[in-house]
């Protein structure tokens, strides 16, 4: 699968995220307890095939009633709480290993600042053309959603996939989203804000003058210490 599951911005899969934490929330009582139901939810979506996801009309509906399910189960268990324990955390995504490799012209400081700044632009302007002459041909950009984000589940391959699956992804709404350069491992990359929290955190990797990898990072607990002071 090359695309993220139902075409939606990154905005629009947070906005299904805390619908989802409300509605478990106003079941239940207890947000540590909602923010797990929610997992749970996420972890049972990614379990189906990718054939069966896209059977599912409207997921942010199955979302919902799957959701409610769960609730509903956990307020029918036995005693205190309702089990948030350890069973209820997601494992987070391995570090991605690339296996073939790619032959490399030296880049400075200087030109990776340089060409993430002007990938920064183009996704801010929406400019497609632009951004595909920043990717190298066989770019790759990897997304790690953490099974708490309904996001891309597969890499994507080709300057074309990962222009159209980047710009889909950060289609920006006026005064919520806010895209800037900001050091990410020691090296310049991209934060994405939404109403000021940070939602996503870009890694790229440059070669000459071109974007050859790319790394999304949207899972909120990976996330956490960019939205408490210490990037």
């Amino acid at each position: 699968m090359d695309r993220v599951d139902d075409g939606s911005p990154l905005a629009d899969l947070l906005d299904e995220r805390r619908h989802l934490v409300t509605l478990a929330h106003r079941i239940l009582g207890s947000l540590r307890d909602a923010e797990g139901a929610v997992d749970e939810c996420y972890r049972r979506w990614y379990a189906l095939s990718g054939r069966e996801r896209e059977r599912i009309a409207v997921p942010r509906s199955w979302l919902a009633d799957s959701v409610g399910g769960i609730c509903l189960a956990r307020l029918a268990l036995p005693g205190p709480g309702t089990g948030t324990g350890a069973e209820d955390v997601v494992p987070a995504v391995p570090d991605v290993i690339v296996a073939r490799p790619h032959v490399m012209e030296p880049t400075t400081l200087r030109r990776h600042d340089a060409v993430v700044h002007a990938v920064r632009r183009a996704c801010v302007t929406a400019d497609e053309e632009t951004l595909l002459s920043l990717l190298a041909p066989d770019a790759s950009a990897f997304f790690d959603g953490g099974g708490k984000i309904r996001t891309l589940v597969e890499p994507v391959h080709g300057r074309d996939r990962v222009a159209r699956s980047l710009l889909r992804l950060l289609d920006r709404r006026p005064h919520t989203t806010t895209l800037t350069a900001h050091s990410v491992n020691g090296r310049t990359g991209l934060v994405v804000r939404h109403d000021r929290r940070v939602v996503a955190v870009m890694s790229l990797e440059v070669a000459g003058a071109e974007v050859v990898r790319m790394w999304v990072v949207v899972n909120p607990d990976k996330l956490r210490h960019w939205n408490t002071g210490r990037p």
